[in-house]
Order: C-alpha cells, then sequence, then structure tokens
C-alpha cells in the first residue's frame, strides 16, 4: 500500500481538468506559470532575499529582459508583453493593478525587488489554486474535508486497493487537530 501522501501527491500532479493545461490561458494561469518558472522557493524559515537566492541571475536576466527600454524599472506596459511571452493576456488594467500591489516606491513601476515580490506573490496564489483543485478531487462529499470514505473512493479510482481503516489511519498521519478529516489546511501543510 501507498502512503496517503505519495498517492495523493501522484494524483494531484497527473490529474487536472482546468482550461490552462488543455492549451487555453487565463492572464492568470499564464502569469502564474511565468512566476512557477522563475520564482525562487522560500525556505520554512526566513524568506530570502533576491540576491540570496540561486535563481537570481536567471530572474535578473528575465527582469532585464523584460524591461524593454533599459530603465530599470519594468512598466505596465511592458508587463503585458513579459504575459504575452508566455502565451497568455493581460489588459492594460489588470497590468497596473499587478504592478500598482508590488510597487512599495508609489512610482508606478517595478524595481528588480519589486518584481520579485510579484512573481513570489502570483506563484503562490497559482499554487494555492491548483492545491484546491487537487483537494476537490478528494472531498467528495460536498462535505469541505476529505474523509476516510472519500479518500477510499479517490484511491479506487487510481487504482489503489484500499480499506477504511487503512485510509483512517493515512488521514491520521496528517490530520492536525485530531477530528479524523483532512481539512484544506491540513492537505495543503501535507503537499508542501
Amino acid at each position: 500500500m501507498k502512503t496517503a501522501e505519495a498517492s495523493i501527491s501522484s494524483s494531484s500532479s497527473t490529474t487536472t481538468t482546468s482550461p490552462e493545461r488543455h492549451g487555453e490561458s487565463s492572464p492568470k494561469s499564464a502569469f502564474g506559470r511565468l512566476c512557477r518558472k522563475l520564482s525562487p522557493r522560500k525556505a520554512h524559515t526566513d524568506k530570502p532575499s533576491l540576491s540570496d537566492a540561486p535563481e537570481h541571475g536567471q530572474l535578473h536576466r528575465v527582469f532585464r529582459y523584460f524591461d524593454k527600454n533599459g530603465d530599470g524599472k519594468i512598466s505596465p506596459a511592458e508587463l503585458e508583453s513579459c504575459v504575452r511571452t508566455v502565451g497568455g493576456q493581460l489588459s492594460p488594467e489588470e497590468a497596473e493593478a499587478a504592478v500598482r500591489e508590488s510597487d512599495m516606491d508609489g512610482d508606478g513601476l517595478l524595481g528588480l525587488e519589486e518584481f520579485q515580490k510579484l512573481m513570489e506573490t502570483s506563484g503562490e496564489e497559482d499554487e494555492k489554486n491548483d492545491l484546491r483543485e487537487a483537494f476537490g478531487m478528494y472531498e467528495m462529499e460536498g462535505s469541505g474535508c476529505i474523509t476516510p470514505t472519500s479518500l477510499k473512493r479517490m484511491l479506487s479510482r487510481l487504482g489503489e486497493s484500499t480499506t477504511i481503516d487503512d485510509c483512517k489511519a493515512m488521514i491520521r498521519m496528517f490530520d492536525l487537530n485530531g477530528d479524523g478529516v483532512l481539512s484544506f489546511d491540513e492537505f495543503a501543510s501535507m503537499m508542501r
């Protein structure tokens, strides 16, 4: 018998029905893909600065590429171009809103550190959406949590033969509050 984490991880990474996985791109999904490719993973303790990140050189090269006029800042128009490059579309209003959210000095443009902040924020949001989609595959009873029955049902669909007692044991391994089910937060902790 596989562990719950291995079974759940393998199914969430191979089964998806979101439109962006089938060639359609939404602005957020295209930008999220860019962010996942470029954003450094954060350590469990302190958030690394851009200069400490191993991907610093790569992110800096991407930043320079999208800084079309070479002024050391990315404008909303340059951000739109960035998203278009990865196959998405971003309206001028969406680009301005994205810049506004990460613009720490209020100049309406993104410096390198602000660009990193935008990449991390968008990547985290996209990751959370992916986790919600995976959670929804297991949470079949409309209860907002993964129960032993819903886990057994999903594992059966994946070709795993398990008993309810096996599923209860798997859930117990990750059930932080001891209520016998996995909430989304417990599921997300398990998947990280």
